[in-house]
């Protein structure tokens, strides 16, 4: 869609805009020459309230007042939404998350309280939430601490009462912006020093953060899926109950749920750090290796981890990548990434499996994805989104090897895609039955 401006040049005076007139503009620039133009009003009109405790500024000068959660300071990041009606503590906790600010388009966050049991880790690398409605008393018999207290306990910024629509209407429109939020409970704010923070802040392009989140030692792991209670036990995590396979999960930022199910399908996992070289982890004899989610641009990752990962391809042992494992197994493979406009989070996306046709509902979360451009003709893509076309799985021709962009483990559907463990397993089976025959 196009829009003719008027051939008379018009100006805002309040912005001190001039307005080109004898061109076809896009929706697109159109839009942001409006966004542009009524920035100074923005500011002159968006005096701060008296209740205000926290101020969330972006880039473009635009300021949001709202209510302070968790721990007084300042924080900043880059903005991205998730559209997920629940599991606010899992994505808070996700590593994937590290220095991003995490609008919640959903109002109603935190009414549920928090546990012990809804953690993808034992803290959180995001920079701050950002949340529309404000946080009530917990109601839920799983709840062991309210929202905010347990904000607090991590070390987390939170504001309340933003127009989250209007956050995400931004992103949508101009792509991944970049702000600040600063909770103070006095009311006293330099709106000039938060804005300059804002429009210095780097983004997330050219950083390898999967070293930032990785554990710091080898370690096993064998706790397995939640198991509802009955009248003989409580419900709690299982704990394995067989170990057929031994599989080596590179952390780059691995969430619990995913080690969790590696255990489900009987594999008794060793995790190890995203440096671990590929020697250390031949030298584990491991059935199978798997490539865990992460945070970060996967092409600066990509300057430790690709060596590795040809040299575990070279050693023909089956790999399984998720999120960023995808990513970088892409890279290691010849593929190459890129940034992403708007970026995929949320609980409700629809992926189809191009090899059965099926459509899966899954939970995603990643700002980068593995370009068609140059795409190597030995990889089969083998599912899509739905929304966008874009690439969320493939696999090696020939080869025990696949990957997917979304997150199996993270219930969605609530269980559409946890066949893909299963398919791992398989894979694993064929290739020890191969290699005794």
């Amino acid at each position: 869609m196009e829009y003719l401006i008027n051939q008379n040049i018009k100006v805002d005076q309040n912005a001190n805009i001039a307005y080109p007139t004898s061109r076809i503009l896009s929706k697109e620039i159109l839009l942001m020459a409006i966004a542009t133009a009524t920035q100074a009003h923005l500011r002159r009109s968006n005096e701060q309230p008296t209740s205000a405790t926290c101020a969330l500024v972006l880039a473009d000068e635009s300021i949001f007042w709202g209510t302070g959660l968790g721990i007084e300071g300042l924080t900043a990041g880059e903005f991205c939404f998730n559209t997920s009606m629940t599991g606010y503590q899992e994505i808070i906790t996700d590593p994937s998350y590290a220095d991003q600010i995490i609008t919640f388009t959903f109002p109603h966050i935190g009414n549920i309280g928090t546990n012990d049991n809804d953690l993808e880790h034992n803290q959180t690398f995001a920079k701050g939430i950002v949340l529309r409605a404000d946080v009530t008393d917990p109601s839920n018999y799983r709840a062991t601490e309210t929202f905010n207290n347990w904000l607090t306990s991590i070390g987390l910024i939170g504001i309340c009462g933003i127009d989250t629509r209007e956050i995400a209407k931004k992103i949508r429109t101009f792509g991944a912006v970049n702000g600040v939020i600063c909770h103070a409970k006095n009311g006293h704010f330099n709106i000039d020093q938060l804005t300059l923070m804002a429009q210095n802040y780097k983004g997330l392009e050219g950083r390898d953060l999967a070293k930032s989140v990785t554990c710091d030692r080898m370690y096993t792991w064998n706790e397995s899926t939640w198991k509802f209670g009955d009248s003989s036990h409580p419900e709690s995590y299982s704990t394995s109950e067989s170990e057929d396979y031994h599989v080596v999960a590179i952390d780059y930022g691995a969430k619990k749920n995913i080690l969790r199910n590696l255990s489900r399908v009987g594999c008794k996992v060793t995790v190890v750090p995203a440096i671990t070289s590929a020697d250390t982890i031949l030298e584990l004899k491991p059935d199978g290796v798997f490539l865990s989610n992460g945070p970060g641009d996967p092409a600066a990752t990509a300057s430790h981890a690709v060596p590795t990962i040809r040299a575990l391809l070279k050693s023909k042992k089956p790999i399984f990548g998720i999120c960023l494992g995808h990513q970088l197994l892409a890279l290691a493979l010849g593929a190459r990434t890129k940034k992403m406009k708007v970026g995929h989070r949320g609980a409700n996306h629809p992926v189809k499996n191009l090899l059965t046709g099926k459509i899966e509902i899954t939970s995603q979360n990643h700002g980068f994805i593995v370009s068609e451009d140059n795409f190597p003709t030995n990889l089969q893509i083998t599912h899509r989104s739905l929304f966008d076309g874009s690439i969320e799985g493939f696999r090696l021709a020939n080869e025990a090897v696949f990957s997917v962009q979304y997150h199996p483990e993270a219930s969605p559907g609530p269980s559409d895609s946890e066949y893909l463990f299963e398919n791992f397993i398989q894979l694993i089976r064929e290739v020890n039955a191969f290699n005794h025959a």
